[in-house]
């Protein structure tokens, strides 16, 4: 790959000045700062590069881009997390870009940044003019920048993955080697070679950490609660789900609009969204929904969440006990052995709970997406669905079933119209759920939808129920 520009990704404090000043010492590369922080161009007090000023540039930053371009040998720049993330898309979206990307351990970027902040002096060029401060640690705000670092180059490695490129990784250490730069100048497929460091910028506070914090317990008591191994992070292997539009309902009459989330409380809220609006429109495709959006002016969207156990219920008795999904219950008994009766024959109490508590185990492995078989929206998680929703509608409320009036009351009143009464909850089962649930039952559920759980609050069915 022959390269036409570079991007440098780096965060505050990480020694990107120092790389930058280094990567100026090659023939045939510039380097030309900070040319999309929203203060200044390239580096501070300075509004214009190219030609261009800082309002040319923020109402068009790729004539910058392009205009950088022109200049002789490569040409590049460093780009922060808080800096114009429409170049971040764009340089990220173009492979001829070379990437390179600054890392340092953020507890010692934080601490740089609070002194930098304290002294005022983000650059030394003489030793002998070094300000130096201790600096109250914070715990809340170290944990934001490790956060926010975090999402800033996940977000990136995640870009260059699905686009199958490569970046040259360097960390703040690695910059002091003459040797590491020389091969980062061989990435760029740049001939010239350093003997050695640019000597002009000097290293801020090069004391231990444990010299520049007036409270040094509290590093210690920050770290202890983070969890850089990720040991409590729970995989997410579920199949990631598109929105399902032909199955949102819009009252005609009214500005709301019904995201379902399948085996939820789906009949009580169609009928209530029936008497507010008139009617409902049914089986939109996208088109139908952006000319039904474009109608209703000041619209709500909303969905409700049931309890995972409940909801699975559900699922089982009006999709697999019915064989409403034959081929998904063909399936569930082929390969799972899942103890089910033909299809119509009645079950009694043993049958039905043994065969809805094998439904559950199967659930932990279909969720994770280990099943093998179709991922049916109402087998879900609704963390799932929810999330697949958000690619083309994000409901304005999520509402519980387990205070659905109260909800739906809340809606009609945000859309100036009186909220109608809500018709009664179908029939239970002919084996009621309350008559199933146990110890076993409730953990089978929990291990099934712990996304659920974990993101929305649920509690044991028995006790929310």
């Amino acid at each position: 790959m022959t390269f036409t520009s570079f991007v440098l990704f780096a965060g505050m404090r990480t020694g990107s000045n120092f790389l930058e000043a280094n990567l100026n010492a090659f023939d045939g590369l510039t380097c030309h700062g900070e040319v999309f922080n929203s203060g200044f161009m390239g580096k501070l007090g300075q509004t214009e590069m190219f030609g261009i000023d800082i309002a040319a540039r923020d109402r068009d930053p790729h004539t910058v881009l392009a205009a950088m371009k022109t200049g002789e040998g490569l040409q590049g720049f460093r780009q922060f997390q808080d800096h114009d993330t429409r170049i971040t898309q764009a340089v990220l979206d173009d492979p001829t870009c070379a990437k390179i990307i600054l890392t340092r351990n953020p507890l010692e970027s934080y601490v740089s940044l609070l002194i930098a902040r304290e002294t005022g002096q983000w650059k030394l060029t003489h030793a002998g003019k070094a300000r130096g401060a201790k600096v109250v640690f914070n715990a809340p705000g170290f944990v934001a920048h490790v956060e926010g670092l975090g999402r800033f180059y996940a977000d990136i490695l995640h870009r260059l993955q699905v686009s199958g490129q490569t970046a040259f990784h360097i960390d703040y250490e690695d910059v002091q080697d003459v040797a590491v730069l020389n091969g980062l100048a061989k990435f760029l497929g740049i001939p010239a070679r350093l003997q050695e460091l640019d000597g002009k910028l000097k290293k801020q506070n090069p004391d231990p950490l444990a010299d520049k914090v007036e409270n040094p317990k509290a590093v210690e008591e920050a770290l202890a609660r983070l969890d850089p191994f990720q040991f409590s992070r729970v995989p997410n292997f579920e199949p990631r789900r598109g929105a399902a539009v032909p199955t949102f309902l819009a009252a005609t009459g009214a500005p709301a609009l019904y995201m379902p989330t399948r085996n939820g409380p789906d009949a009580q809220v169609v009928q209530w969204l029936r008497d507010l609006g008139g009617d409902v429109v049914e089986k939109m495709d996208q088109r139908a929904l952006r000319a039904w959006r474009g109608a209703h002016p000041g619209h709500r969207s909303f969905t409700v969440l049931r309890h995972p156990l409940a909801r699975a219920h559900t699922a089982f008795t009006d999709q697999i006990l019915t064989n409403a999904l034959a081929g998904i219950r063909q399936q569930m008994v082929r390969r799972y052995d899942l103890p089910l009766p033909p299809p119509g024959q009645d079950m009694g109490f043993e049958a039905h709970r043994t065969a809805f508590l094998a439904f559950l185990r199967f659930l932990k492995l279909h969720v994770a997406g280990q099943s093998g078989v179709r991922a049916d929206a109402g087998m879900a998680s609704q963390a799932a669905v929810l999330e697949g929703m958000g690619a083309v509608c994000q409901p304005d409320l999520i509402l519980r079933e387990s205070r659905l009036s109260e909800g739906l009351a809340f809606l009609a009143a945000q859309i100036d119209h009186p909220s109608p009464a809500l018709i009664p909850a179908p029939a239970d089962a002919a084996i009621p759920l309350s008559t199933l649930v146990d110890d076993e039952i409730e953990a089978a559920a929990r291990e099934a939808y712990h996304r659920d759980y974990d993101q929305f609050g649920f509690g044991d069915w028995r006790d929310e129920g």
